[in-house]
């Protein structure tokens, strides 16, 4: 899981432009963009991520932060900063705890189920380990995920996300694995609803950088005073 993780992360600071778009029964539904600032935390596990909402308009200049165990949303118009979940969504199938960089390592205990051909997003068959993560954390994204991994790569090509009772929350492939900062990594994402597959969000990821992210930015108190330029 660690190696799938390293896949999938970025080893120091970067930024990139996220784009989200929602789908409902093959039409587009809602859209937005995002950029997302992480750093690694100094003492090894989660990254402290920063994301700040581009479009659409009315969501323009507001914040989500992650630090620690915390996760937050700051309003730059009530001036107020609000604990939010990494369950709560984002954007259609999206939830805070899909955009924000994540280590699955340092939240979860994997058990090896079976090694298992699958299809990718693309539709292309993927020798893979089939892997059961169970969160060991109590603020963990999900309380359970099933995760397959390439045998090979050890890119990550499919999760299954659920909830408490087992019942299957999401369905998300990995998908687009480009060359960018210094290691080949997913760029897109679709996620499909539990219940209903005509349901699907696409995350799209791009304008990859090495961004030397100031350790205030990850601080509740320094919101406010947050610009980006």
């Amino acid at each position: 899981m660690k190696k799938s993780d390293d896949v999938r992360n970025p080893p120091r600071a970067f930024s990139l432009v996220t784009t989200l778009i929602s789908y409902k029964n093959g039409r587009q539904h809602e859209k937005s963009e995002l950029k997302l600032y992480s750093r690694p935390d100094e003492n090894g596990g989660q990254y402290h991520s920063l994301l700040r909402f581009i479009s659409p308009q009315r969501d323009a200049g507001k914040l989500t932060l992650k630090s620690g165990r915390d996760l937050w949303m700051y309003d730059p118009n009530s001036k107020a900063s609000v604990p939010i979940s990494p369950q709560q969504r984002l954007l259609g199938q999206a939830s805070n705890g899909d955009v924000v960089t994540a280590n699955w390592a340092a939240d979860y205990s994997a058990a090896l189920v079976a090694e298992e051909t699958i299809k990718d997003g693309d539709k292309q068959d993927r020798d893979c380990y089939r892997l059961h993560l169970t969160a060991t954390k109590p603020d963990a994204a999900y309380p359970a995920m099933e995760l397959w991994v390439d045998k090979t790569s050890f890119k990550s090509h499919k999760a299954e996300f659920y909830a408490l009772n087992g019942s299957l929350l999401k369905t998300t492939y990995y998908r687009r694995y480009d060359a960018v900062l210094d290691g080949e990594r997913p760029t897109e994402a679709v996620i499909i609803d539990g219940i209903n597959s005509q349901l699907v969000t696409v995350i799209r990821n791009q304008q990859f950088e090495w961004s030397d992210v100031p350790a205030s930015w990850f601080q509740r108190d320094f919101l406010p005073h947050i610009r980006d330029n």
